[in-house]
């Protein structure tokens, strides 16, 4: 996750987490209380804009577009397990030739919020819009497998010849490479039905033709976006999604502490209502001194891997055991105090590169060492790489926007204990993402930044931030790591099908890439959200660390 993604924005600007009432094991939510159908549920958010079209979101499968697209695959996520794919529109997908060909077929009798079918060409015609400039900004894993190259999408005339429509059940796609999370990539926005010949206005969002239980009802820019029931969604055909609530609204520009004081108070329509944003750490602490409040605050149990990002490309952190210094000279328990008051409100320090709840994670610390580090072993590294004085001059840059300046001074204090002097740079968002991002010459050292997978798998850890493909250009390798060995490994675990034998394959690549030290893994971030006493069903699963919208309900 990146300054430009904004599930990304938010898991690095908000770190926080509160060890009372937080996914009780007796309860997933509030006391046990059972949602029941009817009702009006109201979401507080801090944005403006509601995006509802699904070429443009990198909404995650199971919260705000879920609510009104269906896509072909779906997740299904609880606490204490790990997330899986589950079928949505269509079933999970074949394969005949080991992931280069991939087959799904559509249930029977699904229909458009306007009560026309919807087709096997209708998915097609989606994916296909995608590709177009007008519409970008959306999740885009599926481009190159596609071989989308110069495709500007399906407006021009064109069609993509990698995606074949036998019938109007079934949809198959020609990957350029066998890809064994092709079933994942199923699930997100770009696969969700657009009627073909439809959605080439530019506010498609605010009237967008829905496939799940909701449709847009209103839509006011900058204030609220009304949703309400979907005549043509049928209960019995979606097993991703409840349906409970009668009405979905979105209060568009809500402060975020305003609405954990109103969520807090718990009147009004406030108690049929949470937020989307987290709730600060400082917020958490007053939570904490009311019962009644406290009782409705979840937590997830982790979250996002923060870290520090070193630039391999430059000297002196082109010298490996310059790099493995840094792993014993960072204060990670610091960076705790700093991200959230306490270690446990900020999240459990990290060693590994795959998040938590993913699944065939394997737990491993190659720089085994107190959570405050040892200076004195980073010392006899630099000494040993050839910097017994140690290494001054380097430059740590920031998103100024992620409010990231004490943590960054944690993180300078540390390394100067090992003789590692950093000044620090605070750029403004657009300056920072072209500085790490799209800079081909970048002047940075060192960045701090933080990540959650946009899908369940390790693939949508390891990928985007290790690939060597993923250097400058958009992409999000901030330290700039690049290892042919690793890149095949990649390539090799992506065409496994098999997901328990991919699984090992990813852990032993997150283990290599340790070894090479490009990053250094600081805290699995958690994510802690409050919601009125008479929201039912809100829970946390394991993955991902954002509550499940599909299955929330209004209590009596």
């Amino acid at each position: 996750m990146s300054s430009k993604r904004l599930l990304a924005i938010a898991l690095i600007g908000a770190l926080g987490a509160s060890a009372c009432g937080a996914n009780d094991p007796k309860a997933p939510g509030d006391a046990g209380a059972k949602p029941e159908k009817g009702g009006t549920l109201r979401i507080l958010s801090e944005s403006r804009t509601l995006n509802l079209d699904p070429a443009k979101s990198q909404s995650l499968a199971i919260t705000s577009l879920g609510l009104v697209h269906r896509r072909l695959t779906g997740w299904q996520n609880a606490v204490g397990r790990p997330a899986k794919v589950v079928p949505d529109l269509a079933d999970t997908g074949k394969t005949p030739d080991g992931g280069k060909t991939w087959t799904f077929v559509l249930q029977d009798g699904l229909k458009f919020s306007d009560g026309t079918p919807i087709t096997s060409a209708d998915v097609k015609w989606g994916v296909e819009r995608s590709f177009a400039p007008a519409f970008g900004g959306g999740l885009g894993y599926h481009k190159d497998l596609l071989g989308g190259g110069d495709y500007k999408g399906p407006f021009e005339g064109k069609e993509l010849d990698s995606i074949e429509t036998p019938d109007p059940k079934t949809i198959t796609f020609k990957l350029t490479r066998p890809y064994g999370d092709w079933p994942w990539i199923a699930s997100t926005p770009a696969f969700a039905p657009v009627p073909k010949g439809k959605g080439a206005e530019a506010d498609y969002h605010e009237r967008a033709v829905a496939s799940g239980p909701y449709q847009v009802g209103t839509y006011t820019k900058g204030v609220e976006v009304k949703l309400t029931r979907n005549p043509n969604w049928d209960p019995a055909k979606d097993q991703v999604r409840g349906g409970l609530p009668d009405e979905v609204v979105f209060q568009l520009g809500q402060d975020a502490s305003v609405v954990s004081q109103r969520l807090a108070a718990d009147s009004g329509d406030d108690r049929f209502a949470f937020g989307s944003s987290f709730v600060s750490p400082a917020q958490l602490a007053q939570l904490q001194a009311t019962p009644s409040a406290k009782s409705r605050v979840v937590t997830s149990k982790s979250g996002a891997v923060a870290y520090l990002a070193l630039n391999t490309q430059k000297a002196p952190l082109n010298n490996l055991k310059v790099r493995q210094a840094f792993q014993y000279a960072v204060d990670k328990s610091a960076y705790q105090i700093a991200s959230a008051g306490t270690a446990q409100l900020a999240g459990d320090t990290a060693s590994t590169l795959i998040t938590q709840g993913i699944e065939g994670r394997e737990q491993f610390d190659l720089y085994q060492t107190k959570p405050e580090g040892d200076p004195e072993k980073a010392k006899a590294l630099l000494a040993e790489a050839g910097f017994p004085n140690g290494v001054e001059n380097l430059t740590l840059v920031l998103n100024k926007s992620n409010n990231q300046a004490e943590k960054a001074e944690a993180v300078q204090a540390a390394l100067a204990r090992a003789n590692i002097k950093v000044t620090i740079r605070s750029l403004e968002a657009d300056a920072y993402e072209t500085e790490t991002n799209l800079s081909e010459n970048p002047n940075y050292d060192l960045t701090l930044s933080s990540w959650q997978p946009d899908f369940p798998s390790a693939n949508a850890n390891i990928q985007p931030l290790f690939a060597s493909s993923e250097i400058g250009k958009g992409g999000y390798n901030t330290s700039r790591y690049s290892n042919p060995e690793v890149d095949r490994l990649i390539e090799e675990a992506q065409s496994t099908v098999d997901a328990a034998e991919a699984g090992k394959k990813w852990a032993a690549i997150d283990r290599k890439i340790m070894q090479d030290s490009p990053v250094v893994p600081l805290i699995y971030t958690r994510n802690s959200f409050i919601h009125g006493s008479k929201v039912g069903n809100f829970f946390i699963a394991d993955f991902p660390a954002y509550p499940n919208y599909l299955q929330v309900g209004i209590t009596k």
